[in-house]
């Protein structure tokens, strides 16, 4: 703990509880999808109720100045991937267990890396590369014939991590934005995109007072997920919190464990490992770099653009 400031100590651990509170989100939905809600309902309800938290608690301490951007195009952008990553990762869970599901959704960041360079004009570095190969072959270690997964689960989870990737692609495109009001574009893209679409989804439903409740809860754990991240994200760097976003399988595992009763076979965990490592691996790598970057700018040796190491 020496080595971890008061504020940095503070923020890994607000980090992970959002980390947490976003998969009992993701538990939650699983649920309600199993019990019958169609996925636009419930994303529909989980933004709504998200937005609506946002402008009773953020809209009257900031006014106009919560909706602030610089750049209204890429907000919107940014809102749709959102949409899109949040619907086609409640269709994964319809047919993944929850721990699997989550690991694929973890090669978003993978993904990005092998991208990154071309999308986002990064320096090609060599760590990121070995990253890629080995999330990819944890990748593969997960859905190996025998997994006994569905076929079509994991087309949806493999689908939902490149669109994953475009979001994160969309989210450092509105870096320059404070993190509360990407939060707020975001649940009001989603909440005006799904409520357009609701007349042709709605369905009268046979919920029972607990499914309504569980329904209702997921504009509170969307909320309180994101505003966790956000605080965890003015508090302390991205690249120090950005090894531990891979704990969120463990919340992903026993929350999988004490919903569905559904643990990974040891090969399908060692699988979820390789993937989870080779994200971890990157980011630790990468802060390790700009550690050494920034001593070196202290000792007036000035690093150039190129080496500049990447954050999130």
């Amino acid at each position: 703990m020496s080595g971890l400031g008061t504020g940095v100590l503070g923020g890994v651990l607000l980090h992970v509880a959002g980390l947490w509170t976003l998969s009992a989100l993701d538990a939650t939905g699983k649920h309600l999808v199993l019990a019958g809600v169609p996925l636009l309902m419930l994303a529909w309800a989980r933004y709504a109720l998200h937005t609506a938290l946002v402008a009773v608690v953020w809209w009257p301490r900031r006014g106009h100045a919560l909706w602030a951007t610089r750049s209204l195009p890429r907000q919107l952008q940014r809102g749709a991937l959102m949409v899109l990553t949040t619907v086609s990762f409640f269709g994964v869970l319809r047919h993944l267990p929850l721990a699997e599901a989550t690991a694929l959704n973890f090669l978003a960041p993978v993904v990005l890396m092998a991208l990154a360079p071309w999308l986002l004009h990064e320096p090609h570095r060599w760590h990121r590369w070995v990253g890629v190969g080995i999330g990819f072959l944890g990748m593969l270690v997960v859905v190996r014939p025998g997994s006994n997964l569905s076929p079509l689960g994991v087309a949806l989870g493999i689908a939902n991590a490149l669109a994953f990737a475009a979001f994160q692609i969309s989210t450092r495109r509105v870096a320059h934005d404070d993190p509360l009001t990407t939060n707020a574009w975001g649940g009001l893209v989603g909440t005006v995109v799904l409520t357009a679409a609701l007349p042709w989804t709605w369905q009268t439903l046979q919920l029972s007072w607990t499914d309504t409740a569980l329904l209702a809860s997921t504009g509170l754990t969307g909320f309180l997920g994101h505003w966790l991240q956000a605080a965890a994200y003015r508090r302390t760097p991205a690249t120090l919190l950005a090894p531990y976003s891979y704990l969120q399988i463990v919340s992903a595992v026993l929350f999988g464990w004490w919903v569905f009763r559904q643990l990974p076979d040891p090969t399908t965990a060692a699988g979820i490992a390789l993937i989870c490592a080779a994200g971890a691996g990157v980011a630790i790598v990468e802060r390790a770099m700009g550690r050494r970057l920034l001593a070196a700018a202290a000792a007036g040796d000035a690093p150039t653009a190129a080496d500049a190491p990447t954050v999130r």
